[in-house]
């Protein structure tokens, strides 16, 4: 399959920029696979929409705030003049670094920008020195392997206190403080995420209570959100694309809940294309089954792929071009995915992270 097959044009005035001020008053496209038909609802009728006895799988993952910016060591810094302090940050920031990938207590993977100007030895200072990070190897397209080293306390509160909530490029502004309860979910429980499985955006207390109220069954599984997720297809044959690995747990008593809807022919729906590559990586290499455990997956699906677990999807609208688009294509067809994307773009929908969400059944 080529990579053009996926494109779509969409105006930039519907990539929404900010959370609205309720979760739940997003919108609700319902797509209907068999019949190749679409229904506009609101998200809070989700309970209204799926049966009882459906199985509704979240990804937990918590993202943490991954963008440092700071300085190379030696380099100076310019004054702009007086400024917002977030603003000022970001303009007189000389790289930045997005961690990605904790190998250990203080080794990372993570991007850096610009890339080509920081070579292995270097030090990168954040916080004026209350950070810093040693570069150890380079990869590819800006990749880096970093030691970082915190002047006093754990590294992760020294993340905590210098980092930014790595918002997606589309969102055109910097990070402010409400984003970090905004871009995450109401039920994020284990850090580790760099960017948000935002078909849960939508949840809120007052839903995830009517859930239960009609009889719908959740559980929670883990995967933290890394490159593989968001990294751009570079190569012209989907095929040839090759995703980032990123690591997934999966509890007993989420396993058995998963098995005995399979078992009782109940349907699992998964939220969020995160939930979806995890069961359906973990079911490859046990027969169709949901086996506990922690492990890394680089599963790609696209076209062609065939899905034993998942029988229903809660998801975003994704970007063109991109393996999330990719994915929800396999799900429903191609070519009912963008006609979907059609009717989303002429009803005015809100596109991505921030964004209105759609059901496929």
């Amino acid at each position: 399959m080529l990579l053009q097959e996926f494109d779509y044009p969409l105006p930039s005035e519907l990539i929404a920029q900010r959370p609205l001020p309720e979760r739940d008053t997003s919108r609700l496209l319902v797509l209907d696979r068999a019949a190749g038909a679409f229904q506009d609802r609101a998200f809070r009728e989700l309970p209204q929409v799926l049966r009882p006895g459906d199985l509704l799988v979240f990804n937990n993952t918590k993202v943490f705030p991954a963008r440092l910016l700071g300085r190379r060591r030696g380099a100076t810094v310019q004054s702009i003049g007086k400024r917002n302090p977030a603003a000022r940050e970001y303009l007189t920031a000389e790289v930045e670094l997005l961690l990605t990938r904790q190998e250990s207590e203080d080794v990372w993977q993570g991007l850096v920008h610009p890339g080509r100007k920081v070579r292995t030895g270097e030090v990168l200072i954040f916080g004026g020195g209350e950070l810093e990070a040693e570069v150890l190897a380079r990869g590819e397209y800006g990749v880096r392997r970093v030691r970082l080293r915190a002047r006093e306390g754990p590294i992760d509160a020294a993340i905590d206190r210098l980092g930014h909530v790595p918002l997606p490029p589309y969102i055109r502004r910097p990070d402010e403080p409400p984003d970090r309860e905004t871009y995450q979910t109401v039920y994020a429980k284990a850090r580790g995420a760099i960017a948000a499985p935002t078909a849960g955006f939508h949840f809120t207390a007052r839903v995830l209570h009517a859930l239960a109220a009609r009889g719908i069954e959740t559980c929670e599984i883990t995967l933290h959100v890394g490159l593989g997720t968001f990294q751009p297809v570079r190569t012209e044959h989907v095929e040839e694309h090759r995703m980032e690995a990123e690591r997934f747990e999966i509890a007993e008593s989420a396993a058995a809940t998963i098995n005995r809807a399979l078992e009782e022919g109940r349907r699992v729906i998964a939220v969020g294309t995160t939930s979806v590559r995890t069961l359906e990586s973990v079911a490859r290499e046990h027969s169709g089954r949901i086996v506990a455990g922690r492990g890394d997956t680089n599963l790609f699906i696209f076209p062609g792929f065939q899905f034993q677990v998942v029988r229903a999807l809660l998801t975003n609208f994704h970007l063109p071009k991109s393996t999330l688009l990719m994915l929800v294509s396999a799900f429903a067809g191609c070519e009912l995915i963008l006609r979907a994307y059609q009717h989303a773009i002429a009803e005015r929908y809100r596109f991505y992270s921030y964004g209105d969400c759609m059901l496929i059944v």
